[in-house]
């Protein structure tokens, strides 16, 4: 009789297990789209932080340092020169006060091509 008891806690142990561990994918930012991670790292205040200088359509409290992102595919027809851009603003203005977000490794290649991706959509 011990037997059956034990088997049907194991097995109920394991799909406690299962559904413990599982998760639900559309839910993780792996599966989110490449323009809403980069949303999320541009509003990210201790991330992109882009708000901080710059007015983005859907964010709050931004700056008014930076030019408002806006028309980005008419400003920068060449989506690699946005990317440069964001990577490190000093080969354009070497006066610039826009982090150098590439050169000081504040974001990850990774990262500034999912924030290059959301602000060429702005």
């Amino acid at each position: 009789m011990r037997k059956p008891i034990l088997i049907t806690m194991a097995a109920s142990l394991g799909v406690l297990v299962a559904c413990a561990t599982a998760q639900d994918k559309s839910a993780t930012p792996a599966s989110e789209s490449a323009i809403e991670q980069g949303k999320k790292l541009a509003f990210d205040r201790k991330k992109g932080n882009c708000l901080a200088c710059h007015q983005i359509a859907g964010g709050t409290l931004p700056g008014d340092i930076g030019p408002p992102l806006v028309a980005m595919k008419a400003r920068y027809p060449d989506k690699a020169k946005l990317r440069e851009q964001i990577w490190d603003a000093r080969k354009k203005n070497p006066h610039t006060i826009m982090p150098p977000f590439g050169a000081h490794r504040i974001l990850t290649e990774k990262e500034i091509d999912l924030v290059t991706d959301f602000i060429y959509t702005l």
